[in-house]
């Protein structure tokens, strides 16, 4: 019987506030109720926002909630090479391309679309080699971009029948969504995408449980489980925790953070209820 493992992955750019809480809260009861395994891993891939602060505080604040992990927690910032190699096999298969554009140009790109292209859903194609060599030798900054084109080629009909399981029961993916997504850039060796993509196969992460505001994620893991040979969790999505103003916490969210509100006397049993899982 395959065990249930499942993981909360935060990034240490802010203090965890009540959103976190429930998202960690909802993760570790399925653990605990499926007798499975509950995996923290730290994503901490944006070294100019991570503080080893913030890091300290996630381990103090799930320790008060009483969450405990399976140990070692994975910092992925340790294990660039990891998503390097993942990103040149894609390149070593021609799935992926440099696109040399700026924000600014892509947005007169789309601008300029027949059919209302959004950002999101960006596509391009690689420069002819020419242009390109001029582009590297001048220094320019590129991004990898994926190829959907590519993508759907090499796949074939098996990019037409992409399913994964979520709380609805199957969806059939529409990578398509997410265009020619970032997955890597010429100074940052990966993205959040490919990172938790290769991070959940590699920690054995049967269920991926995560917010609401994830949900379109999905549809472009399960292409890139696909093209990577990796196994395919379920997915579950959970409800956000609102602030007063209607909106989706942030972690500029000061009176929400869970050191706050210990330190204003609150308990973890008090946190429980005001996320609604007393």
């Amino acid at each position: 019987m395959m065990t249930f493992v499942t993981r909360f992955a935060p990034s240490p750019t802010g203090f965890l506030h009540l959103g976190h809480a429930f998202s960690a809260l909802t993760t570790f009861n399925a653990a605990q109720a499926a007798g499975g395994r509950f995996v923290l891993r730290i994503e901490d891939i944006d070294q100019g926002r991570a503080r080893p602060e913030f890091e300290a505080a996630i381990f103090e604040d799930l320790a008060w909630l009483g969450i405990a992990w399976t140990e070692p927690v994975r910092r992925q910032s340790e294990h660039m090479a990891d998503y390097e190699g993942a990103l040149k096999n894609l390149v070593d298969r021609n799935l992926v391309y440099r696109c040399f554009r700026t924000r600014k140009d892509i947005a007169e790109a789309i601008a300029s679309a027949p059919h209302g292209q959004s950002e999101e859903a960006f596509r391009g194609e690689a420069l002819p080699p020419a242009e390109e060599a001029a582009k590297l030798e001048a220094g320019e900054s590129f991004a990898w971009r994926l190829s959907l084109k590519k993508a759907r080629a090499a796949l074939g009909p098996a990019y037409f029948a992409l399913v994964f399981e979520d709380e609805t029961g199957l969806v059939r993916a529409e990578p398509e969504r997410h265009g020619d997504v970032v997955l890597a850039r010429k100074d940052f060796g990966t993205s959040y995408h490919l990172a938790s993509v290769w991070d959940d196969a590699l920690q054995g992460v049967t269920h991926v449980i995560r917010g609401e505001d994830l949900r379109e994620a999905a549809h472009l893991h399960v292409l890139l489980q696909k093209l990577l040979d990796l196994p395919q969790p379920v997915y579950r999505h959970h409800r956000l925790i609102l602030g007063d103003d209607g909106k989706r916490l942030a972690k500029r969210n000061h009176a929400s953070t869970l050191r706050a509100l210990r330190e204003s006397g609150k308990s973890p049993a008090d946190v429980r209820e005001m996320v609604g899982l007393s």
